[in-house]
């Protein structure tokens, strides 16, 4: 029962979340699925990772890599544009939280909660920006030459 509370319902609030940005984006099709099934898969490999790695900027950075790695092979086979598929699975990770509190902070005048929270929000979505982007950046050298040396056999 712990597994379906901790692990289960946060992956499909999170691919919930996915399929209605999916929606807003104006993905079509199968793509929404798509979209929600990567939701799902990031925010499963965020909450293994934060508790086998503890903290949550690593965790963030894994799940970014997990989340560009499936999005760019469902562009692939959907013949679609990585983009869409890549933004929306990221939605559940955004720290949003942490820009509002930062804020709450500032408007408040605690400045060093202040800069503490900021400087946490910015890391968190600098590890998803870096991850998505070395993900999608290894992926796009590496199969080319795969699908050229598959033509060459």
């Amino acid at each position: 029962m712990e597994v379906i509370q901790e692990l289960l319902l946060p992956c499909l609030w999170g691919m919930v979340a996915c399929v209605g940005f999916g929606l807003v984006f104006n993905i079509q099709g199968g793509g929404i699925l798509i979209c929600g099934l990567g939701g799902a898969l990031g925010w499963f490999v965020y909450l293994i990772a934060q508790r086998l790695l503890g903290g949550d900027i690593l965790p963030a950075f894994l799940a970014a890599v997990c989340i560009a790695i499936y999005s760019e092979l469902m562009a692939r086979v959907r013949r679609c544009p990585v983009t869409g598929y890549l933004q929306v699975a990221l939605l559940p990770l955004v720290p949003g939280a942490g820009i509002y509190n930062a804020m709450r902070y500032c408007v408040a005048g605690e400045t060093d909660q202040f800069i503490s929270t900021m400087l946490h929000t910015f890391g968190m979505a600098a590890s998803l920006a870096v991850g998505a982007m070395l993900a999608s950046t290894v992926l796009r050298t590496l199969l080319p030459r795969l699908s050229r040396e598959k033509k060459k056999h």
